[in-house]
């Protein structure tokens, strides 16, 4: 099925809302994410023709952000920053900790389909370092402790318990 007929309104909504309907392409592939979990070859496909843009173009678009995903990611997304700043503040550390931890390489999604670990370049919380940002909300200061308290915070969510 596609998108425009799962999410029309939304859709329009974005379409309506700039002069330019190319400029709509970023929220476009938020929608495509949400609904399918990741952005499919057809939905990139069909938001290309939307916003009159080439699939080369909207492509592009999607290897360039770091918060778009061409392939399926686990429920939980945790992102790593390992520039500078976290580097300097052991963010290494807390990396190889969550692959120990969560059996999984950066890129990696666990069996269970979970947790996807990444690591990314800057998210914009030099002060707070390291930092990690699980499905966009950041988690500052991080230790070890701090990973399995979010980690099983996670599962339990994931279980349907508190």
């Amino acid at each position: 099925m596609a998108l425009i007929d799962t999410r029309k309104e939304d859709i329009e909504r974005y379409l309506d809302s700039y002069p330019n309907k190319r400029s709509a392409v970023m929220p476009l592939l938020y929608i495509a994410q949400e609904e399918y979990g990741h952005i499919t070859p057809e939905a990139a496909e069909e938001i290309a023709d939307l916003v009159g843009m080439s699939l080369t173009d909207v492509k592009s678009i999607i290897g360039f952000y770091t918060m778009y995903h061409d392939r399926p990611k686990g429920k939980y997304l945790i992102q790593i920053c390992d520039d500078l700043p976290c580097a300097l503040r052991e963010s290494g550390k807390i990396l190889e900790y969550l692959i120990r931890k969560l059996g999984i390489q950066p890129g990696e999604t666990t069996e269970d389909g979970l947790f996807t670990l990444e690591t990314v370049m800057c998210i914009a919380a030099c002060d707070r370092a390291p930092v990690i940002q699980v499905n966009f909300h950041y988690h500052e200061h991080m230790t070890e402790e701090k990973v399995d308290a979010l980690i099983d915070e996670l599962r339990r969510q994931a279980a349907g318990t508190k």
